[in-house]
């Protein structure tokens, strides 16, 4: 093997559990280099730049909100872990959300009494089992690497008894997070339970860019090599272990540990593992006696509005709108380019503070990446334009003022912008829905964290990097 520069830990992919990990590594006088393949860092939660406007995307609001003295919820512990103050997050609290059916609409904020309130008022039989869920979900622990796969619409139904309550219930739940369709494990189902329903949204001033900044910002205080712009061509081993990588630029690097937050299927598609590629992945099977993770089926489209007004000046002051047209909520990969019969709608300056100078409008669609990918050049364009106006059709549900006039920017990236951009097998956001609890792969030395981890959100996304630092980099030692 080539002589190549030696490292305690090398990371792929500065996502958010990337630089976390990294972060958490380098704490400890670990010599740490993380390699991103783009210009900048964030992964899923990014921006971008068009004109004069940096926007976000991914990041409709952070889960798992916390105040300043509320030290054992997951947002606090993970500032301590990192030693960020909670004051430089500037963090600001949503006003209020709702999940919106054809006939029922459950509004909800970050205290769970006006959930309990509206379940109360709406489904009123079904108030003793929606507090008998929420001790079992209280009283759950969602993080234990070792929980068994259970899938959690057959654990809620043993409590909900109203189908439309419990499509609601689950509706947010699996938009955020589910890289399974129609369903999700309960592990994971706790996990943004707590973080959406018993936590809540916020919002930091500056919106992703600010979590970026402190996150490179200490990274750079810590000591963590960071290089932009080069990637991992190739995860190089001996036998069953890892000893390095080989980037893009050609560059062989050594270390005993990786930790890789590009997805689990992208991950072991480094490797010589045999027939490990996206065809070959898209069903469950197996080479040399170890299960190919399957790639996740659920991408998306996101269109951006700006306005020459807030979003109260139209009459609308809600955080987030979980919009369904259906009797049931329909999570899957739709038939056709997008599913417009079901959107999130983000209102960026709908939180407790709005520090913004225009009106920012996000609507996002479940999308079909097969579809998208053959399209040509002409149809994809026209095929973004339909997108806008599927988005421009359901705010005006919620919006019946909005016009034309008011919109002074609008732009919509398909899943195979999340492609390009993130490095994710069929445009896929929320990873495989094999995922490896205990960041686990078939080469030792070679870890999972991230999404495929099993920790969702952003807050999760980061405990995830911080949790197999401290696994396999720090009490291994």
């Amino acid at each position: 093997m080539p002589k190549g520069q030696e490292y305690d830990a090398i990371i792929i992919g500065a996502g958010m559990s990337g630089m976390a990990a990294a972060i958490r590594l380098a704490m400890y006088d670990k010599k740490v280099c993380l390699l991103e393949k783009h210009i900048i860092s964030g992964g899923l939660n990014s921006y971008y730049a068009r004109g004069k406007r940096k926007m976000d995307v991914g990041l409709h609001a952070l889960t798992n909100f916390a105040t300043k003295n509320e030290r054992r919820k997951p947002l606090t512990k993970l500032l301590k872990q990192l030693r960020i103050p909670y004051d430089e997050l500037e963090l600001y609290e949503q006003t209020e959300s709702t999940i919106s059916f054809p006939d029922k609409t459950i509004r909800f904020n970050n205290d769970i009494d006006l959930f309990k309130s509206e379940v109360a008022r709406l489904f009123p039989k079904e108030v003793e089992g929606f507090h008998q869920l929420l001790d079992k979900i209280e009283n759950f622990n969602e993080v234990a690497l070792d929980n068994e796969t259970v899938m959690a619409k057959d654990v809620v139904k043993q409590y909900i008894k109203n189908e439309e309550l419990l499509e609601m219930i689950f509706c947010p739940l699996l938009i955020y997070g589910s890289a399974w369709e129609n369903d999700m494990d309960f592990s994971q189902f706790v996990i943004m339970f707590k973080s959406i329903y018993l936590e809540g949204f916020g919002r930091t001033r500056g919106g992703v860019r600010k979590i970026i900044d402190l996150l490179l910002k200490r990274m750079e205080e810590v000591g963590v090599e960071i290089i932009f712009r080069n990637g991992v061509s190739e995860i190089l081993t001996e036998g069953e272990r890892i000893i390095g990588v080989r980037t893009t630029r050609g560059q062989t690097l050594k270390s005993p540990l990786i930790l890789s937050c590009a997805g689990y299927p992208e991950t072991l598609g480094l490797t010589d593992l045999p027939s490990n590629s996206q065809e070959h992945n898209q069903d469950q099977s197996k080479d040399q006696g170890y299960p190919l993770p399957r790639v996740g089926r659920m991408s998306f489209t996101e269109t951006m509005i700006t306005l020459n007004k807030s979003p109260r000046d139209l009459g609308l002051d809600k955080t987030i709108i979980f919009h369904n047209e259906r009797d049931h909520y329909c999570y899957q990969r739709p038939g056709e380019l997008i599913d417009p019969k079901s959107a999130v709608l983000c209102f960026p300056n709908n939180f407790s503070e709005d520090d913004y100078q225009e009106g920012i409008l996000r609507v996002t669609m479940m999308a079909n990446y097969d579809l998208w990918k053959a399209l040509d050049k002409e149809d994809y364009s026209l095929q973004k334009e339909y997108v806008l106006n599927e988005a421009k059709r359901v705010l005006k549900i919620y919006m019946p003022e909005l016009k034309e006039s008011d919109i002074t920017f609008s732009d919509v990236f398909t899943p195979l912008t999340v492609e390009k951009f993130t490095g994710h097998w069929g445009g896929c956001v929320y990873g495989s829905p094999d995922k490896s609890r205990d960041g686990k792969t078939p080469f030792e030395g070679l870890y999972l964290c991230g999404t495929d981890q099993g920790f969702l959100g952003i807050i999760g996304s980061m405990l995830s990097g911080i949790s197999m630092a401290n696994l396999y980099g720090l009490m291994a030692q």
